[in-house]
């Protein structure tokens, strides 16, 4: 069986300028942070970003951009990263904006060879530019294009050499359909277990689909909700004023 534990340095080496790379964080939480800090420190420029949001200028493909290593970014919204607002205003940053639905249906379709979808959604509107209106039944429809990448990249709470992987609750988010949509599956894990360790019903990538294994070295990092930690920080708040 194939040992699919690399180093950062290897984990690094396939990023390339000019590639189109699906960050599967959810609004920059759950983020391969190593491993972007190491595409940082390579300098890798003009990344095509696919991730649900920008990101946080501190977190996820949020630091790319606000180092100025995404040239375009296809999401579906980047109210939480003021970087992205003021380089997308300011012509530096090229954005796609995509209903959530339609963004996780496209990516979907890359990822299991369809060529597209039909959705409803943004008939009429500013989504439809430049877009294939079909009438079915007398409704219409636009033809929604597949989004498939060079590389994705995941943050999973454990997995095994071999490549099988695990998220923690809904962390998972929209990675497991991520990992099916680009020629390359990188994963940086917060634990590495034993091949059997994790059980079929614990696995959420299967291992085929995973090409790289990191194992983060820093301090564990695990999934806490935004919501979650909100309310921490305004309990927090109420009681330095009690």
């Amino acid at each position: 069986m194939k040992n699919k534990v690399v180093t950062l340095e290897q984990a690094v080496a396939p990023f390339q300028d000019g590639q189109t790379v699906l960050f599967a964080d959810w609004h920059g939480e759950i983020s391969a942070e190593e491993i972007i800090t190491g595409i940082i420190e390579k300098n890798v420029k003009n990344i095509t970003a696919v991730g649900v949001s920008g990101g946080m200028p501190d977190q996820g493909c949020g630091r790319l951009i606000a180092n100025h290593q995404v040239s375009k970014l296809l999401t579906t919204h980047i109210g939480l990263n003021p970087v992205a607002k003021e380089q997308y205003v300011a012509g530096e940053l090229e954005i796609e904006f995509i209903p959530q639905g339609t963004f996780t249906e496209r990516i979907r379709c890359g990822g299991f060879g369809l060529g597209g979808c039909l959705t409803p959604t943004g008939v009429g509107t500013a989504v439809a530019e430049g877009k294939q209106v079909l009438n079915l039944n007398g409704k219409d429809y636009l033809l929604e294009m597949p989004i498939r990448g060079d590389i994705t990249l995941i943050k999973a709470a454990k997995g095994d050499s071999a490549g099988n992987i695990k998220f923690d609750g809904t962390s998972g988010a929209i990675s497991n359909i991520m990992a099916f949509a680009s020629d390359l599956c990188i994963v940086e894990v917060e634990e590495l277990v034993e091949v059997g360790e994790l059980g079929p019903e614990e696995i959420d990538v299967p291992a085929p689909v995973v090409d790289m294994i990191y194992v983060r070295q820093g301090e564990k990092k695990p999934f806490c909700p935004m919501w979650k930690r909100a309310k921490a920080k305004a309990e927090a708040a109420a009681a330095a004023k009690a």
